[in-house]
Formats: structure tokens, sequence, C-alpha cells
């Protein structure tokens, strides 16, 4: 009974819970199955586990990318969408990660997958909780910035949505917006945008 409880004040606290993090607990991970074959846990997808009260699908979906690729960041299309920015519904999680590393590899979530460099990778990111999962997401005005660098990839309207929902909410400054767009090298393309909001 101690450790089922002990299972259950874990899924609480980390969100989502895998069998490595049961064993790390000191606990066998038969315990963890014994759980979900009683309805106290659900299995979410092969090997990710959560209270059944837990469970949002957007969010979820979120949780389970960081807790599947630790090294990605939420980008683009679903970070609009975590920051409230767009009217689009993405079917993908998009996930910027750096140029040489590994590309995570799963079946469920599916994911879109950007690669950047430097400066232009590690500008703008931001720690939020979700179903107390830590999940990086860019800023709403780097997630502007990366949606002119990839116009070609996800339209110019999802763009220039996006930079007038981010200015007409005051989720970015006019200061802030200016930084991404020199970050990731998109100042010149911005510009007239930029400037027509003001």
């Amino acid at each position: 009974m101690q450790r089922k409880k002990k299972i259950l004040d874990l899924a609480g606290k980390l969100g989502l819970i895998r069998p490595r993090d049961v064993e790390a607990a000191g606990i066998p991970r038969q315990y963890l199955y014994r759980l979900c074959s009683s309805g106290s846990l659900v299995r979410v997808e092969r090997g990710l586990y959560a209270l059944p009260n837990a469970l949002r699908s957007e969010a979820i979906t979120l949780a389970e990318v960081a807790k599947r690729a630790p090294n990605a960041v939420i980008c683009l299309l679903s970070a609009l969408q975590f920051h409230d920015l767009t009217t689009q519904a993405p079917h993908r999680v998009w996930i910027a990660i750096e140029n040489k590393r590994w590309e995570p590899k799963f079946d469920y979530p599916p994911i879109e997958l950007v690669r950047l460099t430097g400066r232009a990778f590690n500008f703008g990111i931001e720690e939020h909780k979700v179903n107390r999962v830590s999940v990086k997401i860019y800023s709403p005005a780097k997630t502007v910035a990366d949606c002119f660098k990839f116009r070609n990839k996800i339209g110019l309207d999802v763009a220039l949505e996006a930079i007038r929902e981010t200015w007409r909410s005051r989720k970015a400054t006019m200061d802030e917006l200016w930084q991404a767009a020199n970050v990731c090298r998109v100042a010149n393309v911005m510009r007239p945008y930029l400037e027509a909001v003001i």
C-alpha cells in the first residue's frame, strides 16, 4: 500500500511518470502496471503514465514531447497556440532542436521539426509548467520572429496573424520584437510589418 501511494504521489508531483521514475524511487515497475490495471493511473502512451484527471489533450501532448525530447523547445505553431496568438490548430507539435543534435523519433504525438543554431536556438526560451511537467517554449517575440524565418514552411499569413495578435494582446514590446528579429536575422523582412502595427 505504501508503494502504491508513493507512485500516485510521484504522478501527482511530476504530471507524467515513466517506469524509470518509479524505479529511481526504489519501487519495482510492476507496481506501476498494477495501478494502471486498477484504473488508478492511465497509460498515456508507451512508457508514459498519468493520473486520470490530469489529462487535457493539447496540454498533455506538450508535456509528452518535453518528457521524450528534453533538449527540444516548443516553437512556431505550437508556441503560438500555447501563447494564444493564433487561430491555427496544429495537428503536430512543432519543436526546435540544435542543429547537430540527435533527432527525436517517436510515433505519438506527431512532431514537426526545425533546426536552429547558436543564439537563434538559445534566445527566448521560457520554461512553463504544463500538467506539472517543465516544458521549454519560445517567448511570444521569439515565436513571431521564427514565424517570419520559417514563413515558407508555415505561410506568411500565419506570421502576419502572429505579429498582429502579439502586438494587440501586448504579449511583447516593440523592443522585444526587434531584438528577436535581429537574433533570427529577419529584421529587414519584419520591418515593414512592425512599422504597420504601430
